[in-house]
């Protein structure tokens, strides 16, 4: 069997690959490619169509529903649907550069030929065969009794980012044996350091005579530390076997806890490690952040940092942190907020607006009180009760986090000891990290539209009290990351961020 004619780039590659690791997946890999290449295809309109993107010099639209029309600062135009920044459907099946049509996310920004933009392009090529692949091998649903089984079930990836499945440097083989859409078990590498060359934060579990033991992800065994010893066997001559998680490399241990692994690849936006930095304050980060949650009234509950070590380099270290699974009762589950789109559950628009207010009121309240979270889909979760009811949330990983010391002093809340990018009292700066990941990004994924997000968000902020946060997401743009700019921008280190349209201020709140 041959990949088919139709296949250009890496989904000929990925075809052929297939041939040899999965052949019965060719026929069904094929047939998701035209749905894969139009859903990648409507992520990347929608960067175009609303993020600042230097190079597009005006913005034409036929009123709310109507096509858009991008003016190049070249004297090109681009055609194409109206976008709906939060929609999560994919609508978008060709766009026209200057009367040439093109359905192919890829073939597109190689056409427009800007700077980067062949990186890029290889990227969205990589995001489109990764996608059909993911689709291709789905087996009908069920629904998990674990959390890490609810993260298995999202399939696309992230709901907005052009390289929602990009996965440069995994070969097909490789994808199979460690993308959690595909439910492999995969075995960690346990490589021994020296106890004097490492830094170690909390309680460390791993350990033999005189020496740290350090899980390492066998992809990161083979392509980074170039050491074949330390996949499956290990140096150690011991291995973890794990399930892994949607962010591909962190993984359930069979015991419960969740390990974080250095997996040195570039996953849709940045080249994943874990720096130094983040081994350092990790007990501290933790230790404060479980105090605070504290003071929410049993509304959250942070996953607790077991321990983190590194071996003073960003490619060979490790977090191991409490399972999420945890924190739920009897009957009840946990699941990612990124999964919800995929469950079984009735969401109707009051659930929608129930769920909104139970995390606007938890951000809100600890921003207020001097912390940003990063609470995108990925890194929150919500516990249902057995009729499907939010009761509560749990958030896990702990960088990217932002801590006010000059709120925390208002309140009178003793400031941790810690420096570095975790610590700012920019108001826009905090702000945007808590409304770019919970309103732009997991609120908006599961709702899935702008009148959905706004008719539950309406409902949601009528009760809450009336501070000056919620002032400013109830009159300013929403930041949104914008995803695309920042590929395209590899000269700006850090956040670029858009603002997109807040479908509040139109509402009666």
């Amino acid at each position: 069997m041959h990949p088919p004619r139709t296949l250009v780039g890496t989904e000929a590659v990925l075809a052929a690959e297939l041939r040899t690791a999965r052949p019965a997946l060719l026929s069904p890999y094929a047939a998701e490619l035209p749905g894969a290449r139009a859903a990648v295809l409507t992520r990347l309109w929608r960067g175009l169509v609303h993020e600042p993107l230097p190079w597009i010099t005006g913005r034409e639209s036929a009123g709310h529903d109507g096509p858009v029309v991008l003016r190049l600062a070249d004297g090109r135009r681009l055609h194409g649907p109206a976008s709906d920044a939060y929609a999560t459907a994919a609508t978008v099946r060709e766009v026209e550069l200057d009367g040439t049509a093109y359905r192919h996310p890829a073939a597109l920004m190689t056409a427009l030929g800007l700077p980067h933009g062949h990186a890029f392009a290889v990227e969205l090529g990589h995001s489109v065969a990764s996608l059909a692949l993911s689709r291709a091998n789905q087996p009908a649903m069920s629904s998990p009794f674990t959390s890490w089984g609810w993260e298995q079930r999202v399939v696309d990836g992230h709901p907005f980012h052009p390289n929602c499945r990009s996965r440069p440097g995994f070969s097909v083989a490789e994808q199979l044996a460690y993308a959690p859409e595909h439910r492999p078990d995969v075995e960690l590498g346990l490589v021994t350091v020296p106890e004097g060359a490492c830094l170690v934060g909390g309680e460390w579990p791993y350990r033999e005579a005189g020496r740290v033991l350090i899980p390492v992800h066998p992809w990161q065994a083979l392509h980074v530390l170039k050491d074949e010893r330390a996949v499956g066997e290990g140096v150690a001559g011991e291995s973890l076997a794990a399930h892994p998680l949607m962010s591909l490399r962190t993984l359930a241990l069979p015991d419960g806890p969740h390990v974080k692994t250095a997996l040195s690849a570039r996953l849709t936006s940045s080249v994943r490690d874990i720096s130094v930095y983040s081994i350092e304050s990790s007990a501290a980060v933790s230790a404060f952040m479980e105090a605070m949650a504290g003071r929410l009234d049993g509304m959250l509950h942070i996953t607790r940092t077991l321990g983190a070590v590194t071996a003073n380099t960003p490619d060979l270290a490790a977090v191991l942190r409490e399972s999420p699974d945890v924190y739920a009762g009897a009957g009840e589950r946990v699941v990612p907020v990124a999964a919800l789109a995929s469950t079984v559950l009735p969401q109707s628009p009051a659930w929608l607006a129930e769920f909104s207010r139970l995390a606007l009121t938890v951000g809100l309240r600890l921003l207020d009180l001097g912390v940003a979270l990063e609470a995108h889909g990925q890194n929150l979760l919500v516990v249902l009760s057995p009729a499907g009811a939010p009761l509560r949330l749990v958030y896990r990983d702990l960088a990217d986090i932002r801590i006010s010391p000059a709120r925390l002093a208002r309140h009178g809340i003793p400031v941790p000891d810690l420096t570095g990018r975790i610590v700012t009292d920019d108001e826009s700066v905090l702000r945007a990290k808590l409304f770019g990941s919970l309103v732009a990004g997991a609120l908006a994924a599961t709702a899935g539209s702008a009148t959905a997000l706004g008719e539950a968000l309406s409902t949601a902020v009528r009760d809450l009290p009336r501070t000056p946060d919620l002032a400013a997401l109830l009159e300013e743009p929403l930041p949104a990351k914008a995803l695309t700019t920042m590929r395209l921008s590899p000269e700006r280190p850090g956040d670029i961020w858009a603002r997109l349209p807040n479908p509040l201020v139109e509402s009666d709140c």
